[in-house]
């Protein structure tokens, strides 16, 4: 029973907001806003849950003095530095604690961050880039062209290329992508149908 009672609410939920598109009645559409609000307080309390399950296990990492513990150190400080300044006394999201943390660490951590991923995507497009094929040859071109459109040295060729990278992302790149939305939007059927006919069962855990 523990596993059949889940099942069922997750065919009757998933049957009942895959129906409600087809029944354009006020009720069911009184129901569907009224699940989405259940979806906001589940989606907080899974939040809750998110944060107790990160504490524990960085309590249990610094306990243990496994591999790389003095992160788990900062990472608790700076959690319960954050939720100490955000407090209603402390001046809520307006205190000068909180928009100084935000402004000063989180938002310079966050450059970071994204300046370190700009260099994974080089060292990436450089491996993909490299014309060893008939087709890597073409993707090459194809990049070469779109990232020229914006050079403003270029002078009088500026022109034609920026028409051949406009007609690249409107028809063959706009083509894949619509591709791809096609394959993604089918790979969501069929992983939905599978969860409400009880096929997949990972959100139980292991069978």
């Amino acid at each position: 029973m523990r596993k059949e009672i889940p099942q069922f609410i997750v065919l009757i939920a998933g049957v009942f907001m895959a129906m409600q598109f087809f029944v354009p009645h006020s009720y069911s559409q009184f129901l569907y806003r009224y699940a989405l609000d259940w979806l906001i307080i589940i989606g907080i309390f899974a939040l809750a849950l998110a944060v107790w399950s990160f504490i524990r296990v960085s309590y249990e990492k610094i306990q243990r003095k496994a591999d790389n513990w003095p992160y788990a150190v900062v990472s608790l400080a700076g959690l319960f530095t954050m939720v100490f300044a955000g407090l209603w006394f402390m001046g809520g999201l307006e205190s000068y604690l909180y928009r100084h943390f935000f402004s000063f660490i989180m938002i310079p951590i966050q450059s970071t961050m994204y300046a370190l991923l700009a260099f994974f995507i080089a060292s990436a497009a450089y491996r993909a880039f490299r014309a060893r094929s008939l087709l890597a040859t073409v993707l090459l071109l194809a990049a070469l062209v779109v990232m020229l459109r914006f050079n403003p040295f270029l002078g009088p060729l500026g022109e034609p290329i920026a028409r051949l990278a406009d007609w690249i992302l409107n028809y063959p790149n706009l083509a894949a992508k619509r591709a791809i939305a096609m394959g993604i939007g089918l790979g969501i059927v069929a992983t939905a149908l599978k969860v409400i006919l009880g096929i997949e069962r990972g959100y139980m855990g292991k069978d």
